[in-house]
């Protein structure tokens, strides 16, 4: 009967042979050799599992790793190690139309991987604080005497200069961007006073300043950055898919025949100051168009761009709305109301006869005021006399037709073009007024709840005067709420609440809203959101130098915990198989008698005897 013979590298008496009838069967085998071999089995199946549960266990750590990545954006309060040579530092002037403010941030060394964006942050002095300066007057002032702005900045770029290390000054950009004050000016003022910038900075600075570095930027683009910042900043740019985030199907923009991607959901932004109320989110699906005209003017409110490093990668592909609404800030309402109350009130004691609102005992009746509170009016040196009644309901109706909505289709606050919002899957943040009226004085500041808010705003504009003023005397507000925020809390309230449900289309009962100061604890300002989006192709500097070991992405996309137990894997095989070997030496040596010839060993293996070449 023939018998097949199968050896390895394994003592020699370890011979497994298959009998014709196929039954597998070990000769020569004793109760060490099956122990060593259970051994072996149990040491590489514990090796396998160790790496099945660790590989979960880092990849939970890794994503908290991430989550805390991102607080540290605005949380971290470590001063910045100018020693290190991979820190890079970015700056932005912030030109507004009060004063000019300059920011320095810095990020580590990009990771080589064009998906991710980079780790920006704001970059921290010695003593902890952020290298942050502000200067006054506006930038604006100078429309007349361009020649001076040059002179204005300086110490600004001084003090950024003398924080970021010298040798870092050639490849660190500098971003000149000017908002609202710079906008009124002609575009020839404009011109002259970018053209001294361009002309005298890079004589006297080192910095990355090139033509495109100045310029004015519209509201949409202010907008766009403040949306850039913000999610950002919450991580949402991150795409990894984790069971505690919010997903969001996106087409992405310029590939409507490509499939649609499942991305984290970004958060929308509203922000009412004083003059202007924005609102910026992003589109995750194709908008369409009740006619050309709408069309035409959605071009101007929609923004398309590419976050990414890579033009052909589109995981950072975003479509995002944007509009501005002059005059439907919460200072500029108040005054477009009050503009109203005078017009109004003025043509009804022409035309009726009446003395409403001239004198202190026949006041006009405010519903808008807190009850009993007086205030006047006073225009083109005539005065109307008001006393507050604090009827909210009826202050929301009267501020309605403010709304200036109209009969079309998708369209929010003067009649403008407005996207669908897709409710049930959507966040927002409101920022600046939306905050100061929910926290202020009502300290319900957080998570919106129109019904509460609605009780809570009707409650304080049907106090009396006298009692809301010994509560302020007492300290029951927000330390920084004043007498100016009393009188006038009641008639924003009812205007946020309007311009938030009415304006904008968000029911009543929606949830998903977050009125907001700051974001963990620190301000995040527009200028995060335009450094990221201005150095977004900077990653590829570094992707480019290291392309040797881009070649190895496989091994370098393993992590070192993994790379640390596949050592450990091989150095366990090779200790055992050195063990084995050192144990079939030391059984040839004892079943071996030292005279024994080579023919006689194989014998005693069980194989045919062969011959053995005589020494020359």
């Amino acid at each position: 009967m023939g018998r097949i013979g199968i050896s390895c590298l394994f003592p020699a008496s370890w011979h497994f042979s298959i009998s014709p009838v196929g039954c597998p069967r070990i000769l020569n085998t004793n109760l060490r050799q099956i122990i060593v071999l259970s051994i072996l089995a149990a040491s590489v199946s514990l090796l396998y599992f160790s790496v099945i549960i660790i590989r979960n266990k880092y990849g939970r750590l890794s994503r908290d790793k991430k989550l805390q990545r991102y607080l540290a954006r605005v949380t971290d309060i470590e001063a910045t190690d100018t020693s290190n040579p991979n820190v890079n530092y970015g700056i932005v002037v912030d030109c507004g139309s009060s004063g000019s403010r300059i920011f320095v941030y810095c990020w580590p060394r990009h990771n080589g991987n064009p998906r991710d964006l980079l780790d920006i942050r704001q970059m921290r002095d010695k003593n902890r604080k952020p290298v942050v300066m502000k200067i006054k007057p506006g930038i604006s002032e100078f429309a007349t005497s361009p020649e001076k702005v040059s002179d204005y900045i300086s110490p600004l770029l001084k003090f950024a200069a003398e924080h970021v290390p010298r040798a870092k000054h050639k490849e660190t950009p500098l971003y000149i961007l000017c908002t609202a004050g710079m906008r009124v000016l002609p575009e020839s003022q404009q011109k002259a006073i970018l053209e001294d910038l361009l002309t005298d900075i890079p004589v006297h600075f080192d910095f990355l300043f090139s033509d495109s570095h100045a310029e004015v930027i519209s509201g949409k683009q202010e907008g766009v950055y403040a949306w850039i910042g913000i999610n950002f900043v919450l991580g949402r740019f991150e795409h990894v898919e984790e069971d505690d985030e919010a997903l969001v199907e996106v087409s992405i923009p310029g590939s409507e025949n490509s499939k649609a991607i499942i991305r984290k959901r970004t958060a929308g932004i509203l922000d009412m100051g004083g003059v202007s109320t924005q609102i910026a989110y992003e589109v995750p699906e194709t908008v369409s168009f009740a006619s050309s005209q709408q069309e035409e003017v959605a071009k101007n409110l929609l923004a398309e761009f590419n976050l990414g490093c890579d033009v052909h990668h589109t995981e950072h592909v975003y479509r995002v709305y944007v509009a501005t609404f002059l005059g439907f800030g919460g200072n500029a309402a108040r005054q477009r109301y009050e503009d109203r109350i005078f017009a109004n009130t003025v043509q009804k004691n022409r035309l009726l006869g009446k003395q409403t609102g001239l004198t202190p005992d026949a006041p006009y009746l405010d519903p808008c005021l807190p009850l009993d509170i007086k205030d006047e009016i006073q225009q083109n040196g005539q005065t109307i006399y008001l006393r507050g009644t604090g009827d909210f309901d009826l202050c929301r109706e009267i501020l309605q037709p403010f709304m200036n909505k109209t009969n079309e289709t998708q369209t929010s606050l003067n009649g403008v073009y407005q996207p669908p919002i897709h409710f049930q899957n959507s966040e927002f943040y409101g920022f600046s007024e939306f905050y100061y009226c929910t926290e202020d004085v009502l300290r319900m500041g957080g998570d919106y709840n129109a019904a509460k808010f609605t009780k809570a705003a009707k409650d304080y504009c049907a106090t009396k005067w006298s009692i809301l003023r010994d509560r302020f005397d007492r300290g029951l507000y927000a330390s920084h709420a004043d007498l100016h925020r009393l009188k006038y809390q009641c008639f924003k309230s009812a205007w946020m609440f309007e311009v938030f449900h009415g304006g904008f289309s968000f029911p009543v009962g929606y949830k998903n809203l977050k009125t907001a100061l700051q974001v963990y604890d620190k301000e995040v300002q527009w200028t995060l959101g335009a450094i990221l989006y201005r150095t977004r192709f900077l990653p590829l500097r570094d992707i480019q130098q290291d392309v040797f070991r881009a070649s190895h992405a496989h091994w370098r996309g393993v992590s070192f915990v993994y790379n640390h137990y596949l050592f450990s894997g091989c150095f366990l095989v090779v200790l055992l198989s050195i063990l084995l070997y050192l144990l079939r030496l030391r059984r040839i040596h004892r079943r071996s008698p030292r005279h024994s010839s080579a023919a006689a060993l194989w014998m005693e293996e069980g194989l045919p005897s062969q011959k053995v070449a005589s020494p020359l």
